[in-house]
């Protein structure tokens, strides 16, 4: 059962950050991440899309067998309760009901994502500095940008990641404190 609320500490290659996840804000959401980070789903994954005054976006596993078992593991969505302003996170999704591992981190108020079902489930408390010093050379990912390609993410995980975008910053380690 998932805890009314839990704490997280995110250990990444700029520092570490705190968030607190709040089930009563997107219950399915918040059991999911609590799920991914008891199995460790987190631990050497890459922000992989950094958009500063927008998103930090992460969640596809470096091994591309970890990220598969997932893939198709989707979450019904869950109603916005809460907005997505800075410092709140929310599951990344390809349309209604496609939820699977995918987080992105709010840079700014980015409240115009509420109507689109992009329902919050935790809020970073301690550490946004490092959120927003997160390497955001790359922009936004291929086709439209020339940052990572989800679908060779998938495919071939950190191999690919580390050989062609290699100033990504990365989590280290996500543990569920308490």
């Amino acid at each position: 059962m998932t805890p009314e609320s839990f704490t997280v500490t995110v250990k990444t290659t700029r520092g570490d950050f705190t968030v607190e996840a709040r089930t009563p804000w997107a219950p399915l959401g918040a059991a999911r991440f609590h799920e991914l980070l008891q199995s460790g789903f987190y631990n050497d994954v890459a922000f992989f899309r950094v958009l500063p005054g927008f998103v930090a976006q992460f969640g596809i596993n470096g091994d591309p067998g970890v990220s598969a078992q997932w893939r198709e593991n989707v979450i019904q969505d869950d109603p916005v309760v809460e907005s997505n302003v800075a410092g709140t996170i929310s599951f990344a999704m390809a349309g209604p009901n496609t939820r699977t591992t995918q987080l992105f981190i709010n840079l700014a108020d980015n409240k115009r994502l509420d109507g689109m079902g992009f329902a919050p489930f935790a809020q970073v408390t301690d550490g946004m500095s490092v959120v927003e010093s997160l390497f955001s050379g790359y922009g936004e990912g291929a086709p439209h940008g020339r940052g990572p390609d989800q679908g060779m993410i998938q495919e071939a995980g950190n191999a690919y990641l580390r050989e062609k975008f290699p100033e990504l910053d990365y989590i280290t380690e996500a543990i569920v404190t308490t």
